[in-house]
């Protein structure tokens, strides 16, 4: 029996058993298990962390007061940007067993088993010893400029000539260990980190009532599948094209279940929720605070008004001039349009209880376009000249995926990725909110107009997806202790340090969601939502208004009103 100071819902049930029977509440316990044990990795490694931060601020402090730029200040401060909680020994050795497969473009086997290049050791070789001797000559150079107090104009100029040979020897030093690589088989972690997810993950299926030895047995089905998408993902000639791991996971998926059909042994792991809303809640360890305000308030600009602008523009679009019959199936293209794809899209369709197919769709058409602007929009940007941070502000505000919104910046460049993937945190942040509006707007006025009646705070309570605490939750704790900590150890420990351990993970939760979207999609099912062509008519539409709002107000805002900003990037 309840206790009786338990809320009891209209069913009749204590809320309190929904934080072990509800599949939005053991995605947080999934996401945050992750998150905890990176963080105890990292406050581990703390005090080590701090004292190296402190030596080198120390060192780099004593140099920078001499005219020259030394060799002790150049490698105090490479040595600083080493420092992060990702290459603490335990750290380092979780990130070995998240990794993907590799690049491959000749040798398929490439992608899981590579070799060092045995040919590129001797040019390796040359290389080092031609940056040790410079590296002797600088010391030489730098000491007889030293001898003289740097007081010697030439004896100064003589030094700094030998330091930056020095340093165009090292670097051609590392290009070329780099070509030599080093012998790699992440097949034996790829098994571990299969066999450990499904185990992780098995716990909350357990305790929520399902078969466990049913969904293991199918959970390695959809990890091969998502090994497999990884793989064909990693091609290199045709991911240029924008045919990434996660559009293959949905390929391989749809390929299989409108062929074969899914098999009965996989259909118990094809929970796409389940894994999808576990990643998001990873995904909130992501958004950090302190990254949003480094772009400040050009980036909200662009992040939270283009974006209610256009999602609420996109769906009396749909309703009123395409008269689309569903309207959780517009409201959930809306968002996965406008604000950050498949994350918006699980959240919004869950707030406003959309169906299975809808879903899918919305979800579908997000990746098709995604692949098709991320290779476009970089192209175009360069095309006709565009500044660097405007196209990164456009292309972050715009694309979906946050994985293609890094690769589409990187293609422009390093300030363009660095405020396309800001941009594009400050946009997910949306995530929680637009959930929250939809749940409101569909309980009180689609729902309660439709079925005429009345809808109390509770129904809105009860529909909201509770996954989005998760993602808040994790975002407010991790931006708090990041503050807490300052910049360089919050930076070393939570951005180098638990997001090296959140991100690859949120990446293998979306994979094996994409894998299942696939598993569970009938093209029969999914034919009738396409009759007269209304989805995709909507979608083109919505994401032309937001190009061309987005753009627009990333020119305004850091162009016109704060080009201080802007300066500073």
């Amino acid at each position: 029996m309840a206790n009786e100071q338990d809320i009891v819902r209209d069913d009749g049930r204590a809320k309190w058993s929904d934080l072990w029977l509800k599949e939005d509440y053991w995605a947080i316990w999934v996401g945050f298990f992750f998150i905890i044990v990176a963080g105890i990795i990292m406050m581990n490694g703390r005090a080590d962390i701090e004292s190296k931060l402190a030596s080198y601020n120390q060192v780099i402090a004593a140099e920078k007061a001499k005219p020259i730029q030394t060799i002790e200040l150049i490698q105090a401060q490479a040595a600083k940007k080493s420092v992060a909680g990702s290459a603490l020994p335990a750290a380092k050795t979780l990130i070995g067993y998240l990794a993907t497969p590799a690049k491959w473009s000749g040798n398929p086997v490439d992608s899981f088993v590579k070799h060092a290049n045995e040919g590129a050791k001797p040019a390796a070789a040359e290389a080092k010893a031609a940056a040790a001797a410079a590296l002797e000559a600088a010391k030489t150079a730098q000491a007889s400029a030293a001898a003289e107090s740097f007081a010697n104009a030439d004896l100064n100029k003589a030094a700094e000539t030998a330091i930056a040979a020095w340093q165009k020897a090292d670097k051609a030093s590392s290009a070329a260990a780099a070509k030599v690589g080093s012998d790699k088989n992440l097949i034996p972690g790829l098994i571990i980190l299969g066999l450990g997810l499904g185990v992780i993950t098995s716990v909350g299926m357990a305790v929520m009532g399902f078969n466990v030895a049913s969904y293991f047995i199918g959970f390695i089905g959809v990890w091969i599948l998502c090994l497999l998408a990884n793989f064909l993902g990693g091609y290199g000639p045709a991911s240029k094209y924008g045919l990434n791991a996660e559009i293959w996971s949905i390929i391989i998926g749809m390929v299989v279940s409108n062929t074969i059909g899914t098999p009965k042994w996989i259909k118990p792991a094809v929970q796409v929720e389940y894994f999808i809303k576990s990643g998001l809640v990873l995904l909130g360890a992501e958004v950090l605070f302190n990254k949003i305000l480094a772009i400040g308030i050009p980036g909200i600009f662009v992040a939270w008004v283009v974006t209610p602008i256009v999602l609420i523009s996109t769906y009396v679009f749909g309703q009123k001039v395409l008269k689309m019959e569903s309207k959780t199936l517009n409201i959930t293209i809306s968002a996965d349009m406008s604000v950050c794809g498949t994350s918006a899209a699980i959240a919004v369709a869950a707030a406003c209880r959309a169906k299975k197919e809808e879903l899918t769709l919305s979800v579908g058409l997000s990746m098709v376009f995604t692949a098709i602007m991320m290779v476009l929009m970089p192209a175009f940007i360069k095309a006709v000249g565009m500044p660097e941070i405007l196209g990164g502000a456009w292309i972050g505000g715009t694309i979906d995926a946050t994985g293609s919104v890094a690769a589409a910046g990187a293609f422009i460049g390093p300030k363009a990725l660095q405020v396309a993937a800001t941009i594009k945190m400050i946009q997910n942040v949306l995530i929680g909110v637009s959930a929250f509006c939809v749940a409101i707007y569909f309980a009180t006025k689609v729902e309660a107009h439709e079925e005429g009646t009345t809808v109390g705070p509770m129904e809105i309570w009860n529909r909201f997806p509770k996954f989005v605490l998760g993602f808040l939750a994790a975002s407010i704790i991790l931006s708090t202790i990041s503050g807490n900590l300052g910049s360089e150890l919050g930076n070393a420990l939570i951005s180098n340090g638990v997001n090296k351990v959140t991100v690859p993970l949120r990446g293998w939760f979306f994979a094996l969601a994409f894998v299942s979207i696939g598993l569970a999609t009938n093209f029969k099912e999914l034919a009738k939502y396409f009759k007269g062509g209304k989805p995709i008519i909507l979608y083109v539409c919505g994401q032309s208004l937001n190009l061309c709002l987005t753009l627009l107000m990333a020119w305004i805002m850091f162009y016109k009103v704060f080009p201080e900003i802007t300066a500073s990037i």
